[in-house]
């Protein structure tokens, strides 16, 4: 080992870095802080997470809602951003895609972020931080990072902008509500931000290149450096084991080829099932279909089942990651048919077992799944695209070689000590008062 490598390990360790996130478990961008915290401290950086729902019983995650009043005062930041966006919704199953970010703790008074050296924030909505709470972070004067799950951090609120690319100037006349206009709820937020970002000590790390070269084309973020890391994963936990018997540990036949899919909520406009019925529908007419069976996890909506094509096991939401695990190496593929997304933890926990993955060409996924090596990715939008991929990984003759590269993707790219020591050098570097920018 280097004299530079040991110097480095030697000062992050003298480091304390605390990471903040709304939660400890729930949804993608919790799992992924958590798992980078778990990551960091491995090679011995003093990280801890700081939450506001608390989920898990890990030591060096603290919840700011340690008392009944402040998790009623948790939830009541949460209705009141609810209440803010109410009249600004197009409907309920777009109400999450906005976040006004009016109400929530402020954390700079927390003794963890006091004691910190450096301060690092995920995701934080839902009535955990406000705009004007992450302003007394910044006032701190201390070192931030930021890993970005979504592009909220620069938009006016929205967490994905689809087809809109107005944050790359300033936002206004927003598509995601009902009420757009040049000075609406979106221009009102992205104002605000503009305000507190001009002077922040704030740097940006993106676990994808697609959303690092969003950060950068917007009005926002392009003069903070921008640099992308990956999310780890646990490639213990998630790993290849017996087809067999992961089937006959969830009571899945053991005769069919198993297509899985699973989100947090199945049923998230974003998430794309209504191209994935469209998929499975002109497979169902394929001479394969009697040999096919469908696997879903996750919140799935009550009637879903009248609308699947195939014999199905709804597996609903998962808590246990063992089991998690059981469900990707019982399948013989798992689809992602959202149409946008930035580094899908599901897409990263079916690799890692050795499952491979038909997508669309969306996003962070090519970053992850290689065409014609570890998966299939379609054409964005199109669901014969999609239905021709499962096909093709369901019944190509080189199966076996897709579940191995497949293995090898996610070892050689995302196990939690690579992903560790480029934060390491990151935090490094912020300690010395220098920058340095992954391309």
């Amino acid at each position: 080992m280097g004299r530079s490598v040991q110097l480095a390990i030697k000062t992050t360790r003298e480091m304390r870095v605390v990471h903040i996130n709304r939660s400890d478990a729930r949804g993608g961008a919790s799992l992924a802080a958590s798992r980078i915290v778990q990551a960091q401290r491995g090679i011995g950086i003093d990280a801890k997470l700081l939450v506001g729902e608390k989920l898990t019983k890990a030591e060096w995650v603290v919840s700011i809602a340690d008392s009944p009043v402040k998790k009623l005062q948790l939830t009541a930041n949460f209705l009141r951003d609810l209440a803010a966006f109410y009249p600004h919704e197009r409907n309920r199953l777009e109400r999450f895609a906005f976040s006004p970010a009016l109400a929530g703790f402020d954390l700079s008074r927390h003794p963890l972020v006091r004691e910190a050296d450096i301060i690092h924030l995920h995701w934080f909505n839902q009535g955990f931080m406000s705009v004007k709470g992450l302003a007394k972070i910044f006032s701190l004067g201390k070192p931030v990072v930021w890993t970005l799950h979504d592009m909220w951090s620069f938009t006016g609120g929205c967490h994905y902008s689809g087809e809109c690319e107005s944050y790359t100037i300033k936002c206004g006349n927003c598509p995601k509500i009902i009420d757009p206009a040049k000075k609406d709820i979106s221009f009102t937020q992205h104002k605000r931000k503009k305000k507190i970002y001009k002077h922040a000590p704030l740097s940006i790390v993106t676990c994808s290149k697609w959303l690092g070269s969003l950060a950068k084309e917007s009005s926002l973020l392009r003069k903070h450096p921008v640099s992308s890391i990956p999310n780890p994963i646990d490639t213990e936990l998630y790993s290849p084991c017996s087809r067999s018997e992961a089937r006959e540990r969830l009571n899945i036949p053991d005769d069919k080829k198993i297509i899985l899919f699973g989100a947090a909520n199945v049923a998230d406009p974003r998430k794309g099932m209504p191209l994935l019925l469209h998929a499975l529908r002109k497979m169902a007419k394929g001479r394969h279909a009697s040999n096919i069976r469908l696997v879903i996890f996750g919140k799935i909506p009550a009637n879903i089942e009248e609308e699947l094509p195939f014999p199905s096991h709804l597996m609903h939401y998962i808590n246990d990651p063992k089991v998690l695990a059981d469900l990707y190496n019982s399948a013989d593929l798992f689809v992602l048919p959202s149409l946008e997304d930035n580094l899908p933890n599901t897409v990263m926990e079916a690799l890692a077992c050795g499952t491979p993955v038909a997508a669309f060409r969306i996003g962070g996924v090519p970053e992850m799944v290689a065409h014609g090596i570890c998966g299939y990715l379609a054409t964005p939008g199109s669901a014969e695209g999609l239905a021709e991929g499962m096909e093709h990984l369901l019944f190509n003759p080189d199966a076996e070689d897709y579940r191995r590269r497949s293995r090898e993707k996610v070892r050689s790219n995302f196990a939690p000590e690579l992903v560790a020591r480029r934060y390491q050098e990151l935090y490094l570097s912020l300690h010395e008062g220098k920058m340095i920018e992954n391309a």
